[in-house]
């Protein structure tokens, strides 16, 4: 790709500028991704889906790419911001470089601007809506895109199309995909499971219908709350079958069973966040993704029991649920990217399915 002078522009009318890579404008929400690697499989995660990702890392794509570390069959970012993007990676596993994988999502890059700064402005300011443009674009044309409205349609888009089955465990489960990333299901067939995965609107008769040991809600893009059809379909399944929901799937669990969520000042995005876990007694170093987080005024008065909170923030990472074999966590409990030692959790799912 020809690099040409380019910047990024909050709606506030803060700019960083830098050189641009790409064939088109980006408009989404900002927000930052702490890890120092797995650079490939936040790229392919659907839960980034519409977003302008900036790195906290300096230096990114320096091990390249490869097919075995996408998450989805393609890039959802609106736009990437990084200091410096490596041309020349150095890995056994490389396929190619990261620039030529971008330019094939046809996802703009700025590069060699000031991440750290830019991560601080979010940290202060809250997270905003940006555009990657090219430097003499003309004011009133980045105002009318810093005003585009945002789109809620971001789970339709990443869903899969139709229902399809993968592994020959003993154990059936219902996934329901909000934006699945692959390393969930791969994980959930090592765990001898059987797993039937279903479109995010089917109604919950159909999923009923084959009977499933347990049900597992991905992981997902945007905000809970437009998941109206959803959250009606799971409040059907309550009690029925042993339910593990992650990340999104935790968030619209929540509102289920009558809590409430809130949008964060800037989410946790990264591969290093770390998570206190009150039923084992230990703490975790895990991988997130999200904006918004339960609303723990909104759980007083009902039957949960709060099993997992971040030590950064103390938010709530778990929610036990009291009146039906449930539980769900806000992390991504694999390490797609990030680090191993989670896997307890489809464990304790394994043994609910058992027991029920």
């Amino acid at each position: 790709m020809q690099k040409i002078k380019g910047k990024l522009v909050f709606k506030d009318g803060s700019c960083y500028e830098g050189e641009l890579l790409g064939n088109r404008d980006a408009v989404g929400e900002v927000v930052f991704t702490t890890g120092m690697s797995g650079y490939q499989e936040t790229l392919t995660d659907p839960s980034f889906c519409d977003q302008i990702v900036v790195s906290t890392y300096p230096l990114v794509g320096n091990y390249g790419v490869a097919d075995v570390f996408k998450q989805s069959s393609r890039c959802w970012y609106q736009g990437y911001v990084v200091s410096e993007l490596c041309e020349e990676p150095s890995n056994w596993r490389s396929e190619g470089t990261l620039g030529k994988f971008l330019e094939d999502n046809n996802i703009p890059v700025l590069t060699g601007v000031d991440t750290r700064a830019i991560t601080r402005k979010i940290r202060k300011h809250g997270t905003l809506q940006g555009v990657i443009v090219r430097s003499d674009m003309p004011q009133e044309e980045i105002d009318a895109l810093l005003n585009t409205p945002e789109t809620h349609d971001q789970v339709v888009r990443t869903t899969t199309p139709k229902v399809y089955t993968r592994g020959t465990g003993k154990y059936s489960v219902a996934v329901m995909d909000y934006g699945i990333k692959q390393n969930i299901l791969d994980y959930l067939v090592s765990f001898d499971c059987t797993i039937t995965v279903f479109p995010a609107e089917t109604d919950a008769k159909e999923v009923l219908a084959i009977n499933p040991d347990g049900i597992f809600l991905s992981n997902g893009p945007g905000d809970p709350e437009d998941l109206v059809i959803e959250i009606e379909n799971i409040k059907k399944m309550l009690g029925k079958k042993p339910i593990f929901g992650i990340c999104m799937g935790h968030q619209i669990m929540a509102l289920a069973n009558g809590a409430k969520t809130m949008k964060m000042k800037f989410g946790h995005r990264g591969i290093n966040h770390p998570v206190r876990d009150l039923v084992e007694d230990r703490i975790s170093i895990t991988s997130q993704n999200h904006g918004y987080v339960v609303d723990e005024d909104s759980l007083k008065n009902l039957p949960v029991e709060i099993i997992n909170r971040s030590l950064n923030d103390n938010t709530i990472e778990g929610v036990k649920y009291l009146e039906h074999p449930s539980f769900s966590v806000q992390y991504h409990p694999e390490g797609a990217p990030g680090p191993y030692g989670n896997e307890y959790l489809f464990e304790r799912f394994i043994k609910m399915m058992e027991e029920k």
